[in-house]
């Protein structure tokens, strides 16, 4: 059966409001608490997803971190931190439902810090804002929103955490060119028109990452969603 561009959008829509319906459950049952391992976290998050959602398959590694943790790009792989009574912690998550590819991100802070807490809500308002201009910039290439995002976290007051400021979110599982870690990604050397199709005459949808860090305090923060629908 043939999938037209609207269902395209309106599978990866819904696949989001799942995910976005995970993140809040997890906040009303108090699973983000201090004392937790990220990695007790993490389990207890696998667990949650599999019973509201049935969900086993996940198209990237699940990723829990919490205080200096926060300052790490996805590719690392720290040590197992405990969250702390005055701490922030993000969950960076690509769970696959029914074939359809999620990847959602969201910062939460335990305590009351005003740095913390500025860091929560900066990056939400960045994530508006490339959106915005994305929405706003027809021929955008992946590594002029790679570098507008950049210039956001200058803008707020923090450094951008990441090599990349979003990738390629599909159906299950999404194009790939073997060997390349730039082409399909919002990386500074991808000319990549994000709007143009793949090869198979479809159009391509896009997540849009958020990292900021301070490395002075020693914290970071990380919004993500979808940036095409």
């Amino acid at each position: 059966m043939t999938v037209t561009e609207d269902q395209r959008a309106a599978e990866l829509l819904e696949a989001q409001t799942k995910a976005a319906q995970l993140f809040r459950e997890v906040e009303a049952r108090g699973l983000v608490r201090p004392g937790i391992t990220e990695s007790r976290l993490n389990e207890e998050i696998y667990t949650l997803a599999k019973e509201l959602f049935g969900i086993s398959t996940y198209w990237h590694k699940r990723i829990v971190r919490a205080g200096k943790n926060t300052l790490l790009p996805y590719a690392e792989n720290p040590p197992d931190l405990a969250l702390g009574e005055d701490d922030i912690l993000f969950l960076d998550l690509g769970p696959v439902f029914e074939q359809w590819e999620a990847d959602f991100g969201r910062t939460f802070v335990l305590g009351s810090d005003p740095a913390k807490l500025k860091m929560q809500r900066d990056i939400a308002q960045a994530f508006a804002e490339g959106k915005k201009h994305f929405q706003e910039t027809p021929d955008i290439t992946s590594s002029e929103l790679f570098h507008y995002a950049h210039s956001l976290a200058a803008k707020f007051g923090w450094e951008f955490g990441g090599p990349i400021a979003g990738h390629l979110i599909g159906q299950f599982p999404h194009e790939r060119i073997a060997d390349d870690k730039v082409t399909l990604y919002v990386h500074p050397k991808s000319n990549l028109t994000m709007r143009s199709q793949d090869e198979e005459g479809r159009q391509r949808h896009w997540i849009l990452e958020i990292h900021f860090v301070d490395r002075e305090r020693q914290i970071g923060g990380f919004f993500e969603e979808l940036l095409t629908v």
